[in-house]
């Protein structure tokens, strides 16, 4: 499968230039992140058989596999286990009434009013989080044609790779699950 980080987000922008939480929650693409999500979407509908698209409930993931899923024709599967790792104001999502109203297209029956974490997510909880993910995977059969747009922390956690804004790897879920990461932007 392929793990797709977001495009740049308002939280990514301020936070790079400052290193301090600039207090956005669910923060939204910057014109650069939508940029970054379109190019996406031309590589990887380009060179890859792609047939679902899961993506995490958070604003920045669902504007970045939007374009993707135009371009493929497919609905985009929203999961909240590939979200981010509750750390930052960022990390606070918008209530589940909200995104229903912003994406009127997505399934979110199965997503809770609040899916998010309420205090600062432990790094063993996340990677536990990916692990399950991988075996969820793993068990299907078409697992190499998916996309999943997802965060920083969760694809650390599930490839020990750390990937820019928009940026993509392979991830073969049915290799061991990781059992400790580095938890440091290289």
């Amino acid at each position: 499968m392929i793990l797709l980080r977001h495009g740049q987000s308002e939280f990514n922008l301020l936070f790079t230039q400052t290193r301090r939480d600039p207090g956005i929650k669910d923060p939204k693409l910057t014109p650069l992140g939508h940029a970054q999500a379109e190019e996406a979407a031309e590589a990887l509908a380009g060179r890859h058989e792609i047939r679902r698209i899961v993506a995490s409930p958070y604003t920045r993931a669902l504007q970045t596999a939007a374009p993707l899923a135009r371009r493929l024709g497919l609905t985009v599967t929203v999961n909240p286990i590939v979200r981010e790792r509750y750390a930052f104001t960022c990390d606070i999502g918008s209530p589940c009434t909200a995104l229903r109203a912003e994406w009127p297209d997505l399934a979110l029956h199965h997503i809770e009013e609040v899916w998010w974490p309420a205090e600062e997510e432990p790094a063993d909880q996340v990677l536990a989080r990916a692990a399950r993910f991988r075996g969820e995977m793993a068990a299907l059969d078409d697992w190499a044609h998916t996309v999943v747009v997802s965060h920083w922390g969760f694809i650390l956690s599930m490839t020990g790779q750390s990937v820019a804004n928009g940026q993509w790897l392979n991830c073969d879920p049915t290799e061991p699950a990781l059992e400790s990461v580095i938890w440091k932007h290289h």
